[in-house]
């Protein structure tokens, strides 16, 4: 047996070894004891903040992302027509796959014509394949997300002036429609249209909080829930709602000033290695062509990657702030 060969038994088995923990794992008895005496507290309980709180885990565990799947999918395949949905672009299953196996088709012959190593080839092709699209998905909802959460603030001051003027929830969920344009005024036009063919103005609000997945809008969610529970002034609380967001958007905006320095620095010490090795490998393939050879060198390649990447996952986290 070879060092790669020995190398790829050790991790299979430590991989086996991860997943028959996941596997056999079971819940902490302690803890399931302790959420059902807190759930029976609130069921039996008269005081309005025991109320609130029971709405409030109630909400964020209905919202909770599943173990390897969106919020509200039942399928890998259905998690990624979710995602794809979240664009706002219009894009399918099927022109996924395609454009993926395109990519990876491209990717793949490119770098045959280069290296003249087929297993290489075809391992940059699936990751490339697999990688780009899902990049650019990813960016694609990053956009929306961004511009939802600029014009959502400016929604809820519209439907609290409607409030106020003594409009119903609903009609004034209408006009958010018609006159707030972007993500905002789609979410919400798909929200009146669900209200109209029957359903009740909760499923539609959880259905799209699912859709979006955007923090911003369970909270949003959540006040209607807990108001519908407790009662009390509506306009007033989602007065209050969008001015905790627009402070939480001018504590993102003040983190990112703060951080860019130290992103910039963490793409710059993460990206360099890889685009000189691919710049002296395109220019001088001889150099290097040693590392795709040797076992030795692939092994202490794959080392090098290994730590690599856990030095920019590492960098990642450090600058990375949630509020």
């Amino acid at each position: 047996m070879n060092l790669i060969q020995l190398v790829l038994v050790a991790v299979g088995i430590l991989a086996l070894l991860v997943l028959g923990y996941v596997a056999f794992a079971g819940p902490n008895a302690a803890k399931t004891g302790q959420r059902r005496l807190q759930q029976v507290r609130f069921r039996h309980s008269e005081s309005t903040d025991a109320k609130v709180e029971s709405q409030l885990k109630k909400a964020i565990a209905a919202r909770k992302p599943k173990r390897h799947k969106t919020a509200g999918s039942d399928s890998r395949v259905e998690a990624l027509a979710m995602r794809l949905d979240r664009t706002g672009k219009g894009w399918t299953i099927s022109q996924y796959a395609y454009v993926s196996l395109g990519i990876g088709l491209v990717v793949a012959v490119i770098m045959f014509l280069r290296t003249s190593s087929l297993p290489l080839s075809f391992a940059i092709g699936i990751f490339a394949g697999a990688g780009i699209p899902h990049f650019i998905v990813g960016r694609a909802i990053k956009k929306r997300t961004n511009d939802f959460n600029v014009k959502f603030p400016d929604a809820i001051e519209l439907l609290v002036r409607g409030l106020r003027s003594g409009l119903p929830v609903t009609e004034t969920l209408s006009v958010v429609a018609q006159e707030v344009d972007g993500p905002v005024g789609q979410e919400f036009k798909g929200i009146v249209e669900r209200i109209k063919i029957g359903r009740t103005m909760e499923e539609s609000l959880e259905e799209t909080a699912n859709r979006l997945g955007i923090p911003e809008f369970n909270f949003f969610c959540i006040t209607l829930a807990i108001q519908r529970e407790t009662g009390g002034n509506l306009a007033e609380t989602l007065s209050n709602l969008s001015d905790v967001l627009r402070k939480r958007a001018q504590m993102k905006l003040k983190i990112r000033a703060m951080s860019s320095e130290s992103k910039a620095s963490a793409y710059i010490v993460g990206a360099l290695p890889f685009i000189v090795f691919t710049m002296i490998w395109w220019i001088n393939p001889d150099y290097v062509g040693s590392f795709f050879v040797d076992e030795r060198l692939i092994v202490t390649g794959l080392g090098g990657l290994v730590w690599m990447s856990i030095g920019a996952f590492i960098m990642a986290k450090m600058v990375s702030f949630e509020i």
